[in-house]
């Protein structure tokens, strides 16, 4: 017969093993919930402390090159939106639409616009899907499409081929497409577009006049339009609503590119009639750097945000 004082110690001590393992384990389970606190909290954290846009095509080099690693340190210098200009083939920066929009919520990085340079009246309809499935919500048009765009690189200067009236009726194709498909078509500006051609129209006028902003709208480039000796306050005031995206770069006393703040653009003047522009989102785009690289300058223009009063 067993002895009830043996029996009673076994039971003594399988009752300390148990309470010791679910007490272990607790511990275990709260420190994994700690630490699944904490990594929300940083996210959480992260993603409050950032504001603005910014356009892809100026760190285009190293998005070439590593676009992972890029969008990362694009989130950790403070933006919150951006603008893709790097679709090929279907892909955006080598990446599927899916694969594109669901990196991108990872590094808490939202996609507002995407620039879609190659768009032709054939390739349209896959593009528009594509552009789509990314969750993009602006398809841009960068310059006159379809083989319109000219550039002589003797005078450096932009132009295009064809009529203002050509260019119309594409843009309005293109946009009732974006409409029927929940995205919205917008054109950027370069400066001949503000400028009189041969025949003395100024494009983006008759742009804006012949175009129905249910399909189409536009994407002011700040640097481009004053480039051209126009004032964006008087576009606002005589065609407000139409300017849903910004472009923000600075102008540097040659007239170069420069990161925001460190120009003569008044940018505060720009902004207090961003109301009467339509203007939804702005991006930061620098198409070269000189004093800087491109990975420093965005640093610069997103500080200079802060204090112009962009948010």
């Amino acid at each position: 017969m067993n002895n009830p004082k043996n029996r009673m110690t076994r039971q003594f001590m399988l009752t300390f093993i148990l309470t010791a393992f679910l007490f272990v384990s607790c511990g275990e389970k709260k420190k994994d919930q700690q630490d699944d606190t904490a990594i929300a909290a940083d996210s959480l954290e992260t993603a409050d402390a950032q504001f603005g846009g910014l356009a892809l095509y100026t760190v285009r080099d190293a998005m070439g090159e590593d676009p992972k690693k890029t969008l990362k340190t694009v989130a950790e210098d403070g933006y919150l939106n951006i603008e893709a200009a790097g679709y090929n083939e279907g892909l955006f920066y080598g990446m599927s639409p899916a694969d594109f929009a669901a990196y991108l919520t990872d590094v808490n990085l939202k996609p507002i616009s995407t620039h879609q340079g190659s768009v032709t009246l054939e390739n349209a309809d896959q593009m528009i899907a594509d552009v789509k499935a990314a969750g993009f919500t602006y398809f841009v048009v960068p310059v006159p499409p379809m083989g319109m765009f000219t550039f002589d690189p003797e005078t450096q200067t932009m132009g295009m081929s064809g009529t203002v009236k050509e260019l119309t009726s594409i843009l309005n194709t293109l946009g009732e497409k974006c409409e029927a498909a929940g995205l919205q078509l917008l054109y950027h500006n370069h400066d001949f577009e503000y400028k009189p051609n041969a025949d003395g129209i100024v494009p983006i006028e008759y742009m804006l006049e012949n175009t129905d902003p249910k399909y189409v709208n536009f994407q002011m480039d700040l640097f481009w339009v004053t480039k051209a000796g126009a004032d964006p306050v008087a576009y606002f005031e005589k065609y407000p609503g139409r300017f849903k995206l910004w472009h923000v770069k600075d102008m540097d006393a040659e007239g170069r590119f420069a990161p925001v703040g460190e120009g003569s653009i008044d940018f505060a003047r720009i902004l207090a009639e961003k109301e009467e522009s339509g203007m939804q989102y702005y991006f930061v785009e620098q198409d070269m750097t000189f004093n800087h690289s491109p990975l420093e300058a965005i640093k610069i223009s997103h500080k200079a945000l802060e204090e112009i009063g962009f948010n």
